[in-house]
């Protein structure tokens, strides 16, 4: 098992410089993937990140009995952005079986129940597995196809979902505007008959780009980008080819690498107004924010101010980058509080970053963190894809040696990140055992 070494004297002694380049977005571009199940023949997803997500989301594809080619890039892993190809054969005829041992190691494999749902007229798909932050319980994907004319039910570890007609138009309503609900009863809605209308829906900028897929195959969605979607249901969709938008959490996470351990980052491929709040408050906090032909930059040659933060669905705050906003809250002047809303186990990472000296004190769903000039080196461990990342830059802030273990959890949402670091001007290297 790989872990990652990261040796720094503190924050802002040795400060990072250079430009990365952001690629596809994970939560898309998985999406993405399972939304091609909705139309026989063969789709593209172009510019897809070089992820272990990627590889194990087209393993299931191709149990489901699709043929999945994925091309790797050419490219200077110390630069970021390592996006390819993925080419999806898809059959008129699919399997409508998820398996466990497949669905366990991704969360996002659920998103192939509505499109099952919707070719197949039945599925079956294990409960998820995948990071641990929260339980992420399935009631509204479930209850929004029961709307819209399935009957399910969970069945030895199995959601399944059978259709003993065809999935005619309703009207939903999400108690919380569930991104990965609002993904799976989208993309059963356009190939279900009559008009389907999905209020309180998410508005990610993965939603949106997944709305653009389908349109392109030949659905016809309204109200894009709001909170209320009105889908004409079709008969039958395209393949298609699509690129996926640019990975808005990863390009934030650049953001926060600058601003946790100093030092100037071209962020090439971002796109700020995907991230305007969380630019904003970097902004108010100290750090110089500058947009750029290509993206954006952040330059932080001081100690930044504390800044409260809460979770919330877009455009809030993203609860991806509420472990960034910990790490640099630990090492900046003054208290911040902050309150996660989305996942309610996100906050196992606060007592990681409190083995590396953290003054933090958490209460449910609430945090408390004084900042304290610099942190300590200690072995942490990664327990999901966002904590471990952001363990990673705590480790620039402090002093001495730390130690994140687990790394494979950083890997399944970073092409190359130890390697981009080094490339700043860090002294991050893999290593084995």
């Amino acid at each position: 098992m790989e872990s990652f070494r990261i040796t720094s004297a503190g924050p802002r002694v040795q400060p990072l410089a250079g430009t990365v380049h952001v690629g596809g977005a994970k939560n898309s571009a998985l999406k993405l993937m399972a939304a091609a199940l909705l139309a026989p023949g063969t789709s593209v997803i172009r510019n897809v990140p070089d992820i272990l997500d990627v590889e194990v989301m087209g393993q299931l594809l191709e149990r489901l009995g699709c043929t999945v080619e994925i091309t790797h890039p050419d490219t200077d892993p110390t630069q970021g952005s390592t996006s390819g190809d993925v080419r999806i054969e898809v059959p008129e005829e699919l399997s409508w079986e998820a398996p466990y041992e497949l669905v366990r190691r991704l969360r996002a494999s659920i998103a192939v129940l509505g499109p099952l749902v919707a070719r197949c007229r039945r599925a079956s798909v294990a409960l998820p597995g995948g990071d641990a932050i929260g339980s992420r319980g399935l009631d509204m994907h479930m209850a929004g196809l029961r709307e819209l004319g399935a009957a399910v039910r969970v069945e030895h570890g199995q959601v399944v979902a059978e259709v003993p007609d065809s999935l005619a138009g309703a009207t939903m309503w999400l108690d919380f505007p569930s991104v990965g609900a609002t993904e799976n009863l989208l993309m059963a809605a356009v190939l279900a008959k009559g008009t389907s209308v999905l209020d309180n829906a998410a508005r990610e900028p993965e939603i949106v780009d997944l709305c653009r897929m389908l349109v392109e195959m030949g659905a016809r969605i309204d109200g894009i980008g709001s909170s209320t979607l009105t889908i004409e249901g079709v008969d039958r969709l395209a393949p298609v080819e699509h690129a996926t938008v640019s990975d808005r959490i990863v390009a934030g996470t650049w953001a926060f690498a600058a601003a946790i351990a100093g030092g100037e980052i071209s962020v090439d491929g971002g796109d700020p107004r995907h991230l305007d709040l969380v630019l904003d408050k970097l902004g108010d906090a100290g750090a110089e924010i500058a947009t750029t032909p290509d993206g954006f930059m952040v330059r932080a040659e001081r100690r930044l101010r504390s800044f409260d933060v809460v979770t919330l669905p877009f455009p809030g705050f993203p609860t991806d980058l509420q472990p960034f906003a910990m790490a640099l809250a630990s090492v900046s002047e003054g208290t911040a509080m902050i309150t996660e809303n989305v996942f309610e186990s996100r906050f196992m990472f606060a007592q990681e970053l409190a083995r590396l000296g953290a003054d933090l004190h958490t209460d449910g769903h609430h945090a408390v963190v004084r900042g304290v000039p610099m942190l300590s080196g200690a072995p942490v461990v990664a327990h999901d894809i966002r904590a471990g990342a952001a363990l990673v830059l705590a480790g620039l802030a402090g002093q001495g040696v730390t130690t994140v273990v687990e790394s494979q959890h950083i890997d399944r949402g970073y092409p190359s990140f130890a390697e981009v670091l080094a490339g700043l001007g860090a002294d991050v290297v893999r290593q084995a055992g």
